[in-house]
């Protein structure tokens, strides 16, 4: 099974593997699509870490901390609707 890289190679590390010819390696697949995924993933926990009580984790209890993030989730969510156009219908 080949994998494929989600971040894309910086431009200095293309710089030396082409520099390197054949001794450079064969370059690593890069996935548009999959790395488009991760950034809304990333984004999306980043939203999360904004709220004390996900970032921190006091919660003793796992479904507590669970029903942390289904608060936060919700207050993002609700924050989301209320900063759009109510002409916007997508």
């Amino acid at each position: 099974m080949d994998l494929a890289a989600t971040i894309p190679e910086r431009v200095d590390q293309q710089a030396n593997r082409r520099k390197r010819g054949a001794a450079g390696g064969r370059p690593p697949a890069f996935d548009t699509e999959r790395y488009k995924e991760r950034n809304t993933v990333e984004r999306a926990v980043s939203k999360l870490k904004q709220f004390r009580a996900v970032a921190t984790r006091y919660d003793k209890r796992a479904f507590m901390y669970l029903a942390a993030i289904d608060v936060a989730i919700i207050k993002i969510w609700l924050r989301d609707l209320t900063t759009r156009d109510p002409r916007d219908t997508t």
